[in-house]
């Protein structure tokens, strides 16, 4: 059986500590996982540079320590292969998405989004999701060179997006703007579905 065709892929971006995956979690369970999948580009990426470098793949998942010892190495091993093929971990991440609605929650390059947007077009909806500094470092965060000042976090710094979502821990607020989303989520939907004869 063919895989399902996506009909609205939320390609969201952020810094470290914005949470994206807060976010994602929040959109999926309001839509349910039957119609909404949570798709990371960076799954694939940490699973096969685990297996090179003989490494714990639910480690490098996870948001610890571990993780952040080899962010650096990980990143340059992920860029040489995005040189040889851009598309190479997009291709990896959608491999058995079914459902009608992609979440893709860790865009953090120009290439990503313009593979999606070439792969599927006018499905695509560009969220930036931001937070604080101040907010970020209560998370976890603190400013690591050669990660914070590189392309992986800064690709998409100055791309323009449908709607960008504050995640200042403000509940209500962020309430209010899942809702202006989750709205256009459904209006694309009800406007993609096939007429029956």
């Amino acid at each position: 059986m063919a895989p399902t065709q996506p009909r609205v892929i939320l390609l969201f971006s952020g810094k470290r500590k914005s949470g994206k995956d807060y976010v994602a979690d929040l959109i999926q369970h309001r839509l349910t996982a039957e119609v909404c999948c949570i798709l990371r580009l960076s799954a694939p990426l940490k699973r096969q540079y685990a297996q090179d470098h003989d490494l714990d793949y639910e480690e490098l998942l996870g948001c610890g320590q571990y993780k952040e010892r080899h962010r650096a190495e990980m990143i340059r091993w992920g860029e040489e292969k995005r040189r040889q093929d851009s598309g190479f971990f997009c291709r990896l991440a959608i491999e058995h998405a079914t459902q009608p609605v992609w979440i893709v929650s860790d865009c953090r390059r120009r290439s990503d989004v313009q593979w999606f947007c070439q792969e599927f077009p006018e499905r695509c909806v560009c969220v930036r999701v931001e937070a604080s500094e101040q907010m970020r470092t209560q998370r976890g965060w603190t400013f690591t060179a050669g990660v914070d000042d590189g392309e992986s976090e800064c690709g998409l710094d100055q791309a323009e997006f449908e709607r960008v979502i504050r995640n200042d821990g403000a509940d209500a607020d962020l309430e209010v703007q899942l809702d202006e989303l989750l709205s256009l989520v459904t209006s694309r939907l009800d406007s993609s579905t096939p007429h029956t004869r």
